[in-house]
């Protein structure tokens, strides 16, 4: 009898351990699903995203698995054990920048409509991020440095439990167990072995990275002990995401085993796919001149090579401080950039400000569009502010501000290098008569698109930025007329909850807040003042202050508004370009929120969180009272706890005093 049981115990144990699996050395004929710029191209490989910036894709197991078990007549479950292995290759058009990984992803979806691209991995997004609700666990191999989610470098590996910032996270290493020591090795620009594995009963998780040459290592790059249950769900699909950011990346699987309940097969290396070749096949040269004029031909050579180095070495002297091991993002070589922008030739000038030019380049390796911007010798914009904005903008990341790729010093020559924007300015299409016009909804969006950059400046990043220069011409437009807000020379950083200190009167007229030059300080609600005068531009076609030719003085646009309000007929104000082709309750809403972040009494002003929600129609639009003298109160009311600004009665032609 007792034997009978232990027989009958390990026939159950057997069945145990027995779970779904499946192998692929290489994708020839796989079924898999595919989403977004996921593809399996001709020779087998799983090709996740291509050269195109932007992107994201998905590549997942098309049948969910079962992830959990009951004990019969046991109401608790418990989460299998699973093993996995696969092979992946990095390649970027530009080996110094690499944007942005690729993660294993174990998700109750196969697809994710609503992530987005870059640092998001095409997992999440910015309001996803971090929620419980996601149930995605996922092992990221991520290429770039992200400060918002506590990245530890450029190509590390880390543990993910439904947010970007890792449980655990490692420099890129491995064991080599001959050696017996940990080495260093690089995400990118060769093929790699990775395996993870997890012990649903001992409730550990090991991930372990080798080269693909190399056996598997003893010692797992990470090692954590971690309940899985919480986050998975009784069934999940499995698969892979990816996504490329400002720098064209190939992201590739050149095969991949799983198993449910055991330890997955291991691949074999010899049948994956090839990558590309990366570059043209070098040609043999053949030497057809006798010796003698070889040598006579190689000291020549080696003399003009010396000379043309010793002449290479000063033009591209370059210049390196201590504070940009610190501070700087990535360095650009001179001799790039200037090759870039064919030696800052004027035909390549984009602008021209009180800080220098702008140029067009195309960077000579990865031919990739870039504008660089080239601070001079003498302008006000100096080393402090230089280095302002690469603290700034250098580690800000959202979709709407513009992202800084690098930087160059030279002597006393400061380069800044940018995401190029083919559409230019905003001030260009409101005001340029060679310009196409901008149509109402391309307007409505690109005001929300600012005001969702200002939040995240004022609000979501670790630390305050006060941009002091919010103006249509720092507004820039992507190849899909997005806005991106851009020119962070002037920022001013403080941390949230202090004050911000007196500073130098910086700004344009016409949209510097008259408080300024009281006190002095630079606000986010001097942001939103600038932000209320972008806003009335957009929706007037009118510059902020402009001399009518029938008007011996200025108008300024902000009172002119006023005005057509207090009639009664604020539609008026409107581009007359645009004749009757907009929304007139958006059109009003513009006009009247502009007014109200236009506003003489700086505590009147919304906040851009409050601006937000007013244009997304979360909140409505406050009214406008007109009560003549007596003082009015503004209420935005809503879910978050917003606050009740005061409109002193005191303020001469009150924005809040006369008609609708």
């Amino acid at each position: 009898m007792i034997l009978k049981l232990f027989v009958l115990l390990l026939l159950v144990s057997f069945a145990a351990s027995d779970g779904p699996e499946f192998i692929f050395n290489g994708f020839h004929g796989a079924n898999l699903s595919l989403d977004g710029a996921a593809e399996i191209t001709p020779n087998g490989l799983l090709r996740l995203t291509n050269t195109s910036q932007q992107q994201k894709g998905h590549a997942f197991y098309p049948i969910s698995l079962p992830f959990k078990t009951s004990s019969k007549g046991n109401s608790n479950t418990t989460t299998l054990s699973f093993s996995t292995v696969f092979v992946f290759a990095i390649f970027s058009k530009y080996p110094e920048l690499s944007f942005h990984g690729l993660a294993f992803t174990i998700s109750p979806l196969k697809a994710f409509p609503g992530a987005a691209s870059a640092q998001y991995l095409g997992l999440f997004n910015d309001i996803t991020n971090g929620k419980s609700s996601n149930h995605v666990v996922a092992i990221e191999l991520d290429t770039f440095l992200n400060s918002e989610f506590d990245d530890i470098n450029n190509n590390h590996v880390g543990i993910d439990i439904n947010s970007l910032r890792s449980n655990l996270s490692a420099p890129a290493t491995f064991f080599n167990s001959e050696k017996g020591v940990l080495q260093n090795i690089s995400l990118t620009g060769q093929p790699l072995q990775i395996w993870v594995e997890y012990n649903g009963v001992e409730k550990h998780l090991n991930v372990t990275l080798s080269p693909i040459n190399m056996p598997k290592p003893k010692r797992p790059l990470l090692s954590l002990n971690i309940d899985l249950s919480p986050f998975i769900l009784d069934t999940m699909y499995v698969g892979f995401s990816s996504s490329t950011g400002a720098a064209p990346t190939y992201h590739y699987i050149l095969g991949w085993s799983f198993k449910m309940n055991g330890k997955a097969q291991e691949l074999k290396l010899s049948r994956l796919p090839r990558l590309p070749r990366d570059g043209p096949r070098k040609k043999p040269k053949v030497l057809t001149i006798g010796l003698p004029l070889i040598l006579v031909a190689v000291v020549l050579v080696s003399i003009s090579v010396a000379v043309f180095m010793i002449r290479r070495r000063i033009i591209y002297a370059e210049v390196l401080e201590d504070w940009e091991t610190k501070y700087g993002p990535h360095r650009f070589k001179y001799k790039d950039l200037y090759i870039a922008t064919k030696g800052f030739r004027e035909k390549e000038v984009l602008g021209v400000g009180g800080f220098g030019k702008v140029y067009r380049g195309v960077l000579p390796t990865s031919k990739i569009e870039v504008a660089v911007k080239r601070v001079s010798h003498e302008s006000r914009q100096g080393i402090r502010e230089f280095i302002a904005e690469i603290v700034s903008i250098g580690r800000l990341r959202h979709r709407n501000l513009v992202q800084l790729l690098g930087y160059c010093r030279r002597r006393r020559e400061l380069l800044l290098v940018y995401d190029f924007m083919p559409n230019g300015s905003l001030d260009k299409f409101l005001f340029d008569q060679t310009k196409s016009m901008l149509e109402w909804c391309q307007r409505f969006q690109i005001i929300k698109g600012v005001a969702s950059g200002l939040l995240y400046l004022h609000e979501e990043w670790e630390q305050v930025v006060v941009h002091r220069d919010v103006k249509a011409s720092n507004v820039l437009l992507d190849d899909e007329l997005n806005a991106r807000l851009g020119d962070f020379g002037l920022a001013r950083l403080y941390d949230h909850g202090s004050n911000p200190q007196t500073t130098h009167v910086v700004g344009t007229l016409g949209y510097m807040a008259p408080e300024l030059t009281r006190t002095s300080k630079a606000t986010m609600s001097t942001d939103v003042f600038a932000f209320g005068a972008v806003m009335l531009e957009v929706a007037c076609g009118r510059r902020p202050i402009e001399l009518q030719a029938s008007l011996p003085e200025e108008t300024i646009l902000v009172d002119w508004v006023s005005q057509c309000w207090r009639k009664g007929t604020i539609l008026e104000a409107s581009d007359p370009k645009l004749g009757s082709h907009y929304v007139v309750e958006e059109m009003k809403l513009v006009l009247t929120l502009g007014l109200l972040c236009s506003h003489p009494v700086s505590a009147a002003r919304p906040s851009m969180r409050q601006v937000m929600q007013i244009l997304d129609g979360d909140i409505p639009l406050p009214e406008l009272l007109a009560d003549g003298s007596n003082a009015s109160i503004l209420v935005l009311g809503g879910n978050e706890g917003l606050d009740y600004y005061s409109l002193c009665s005191s303020v001469p032609d009150s924005l809040l005093s006369g008609g609708r």
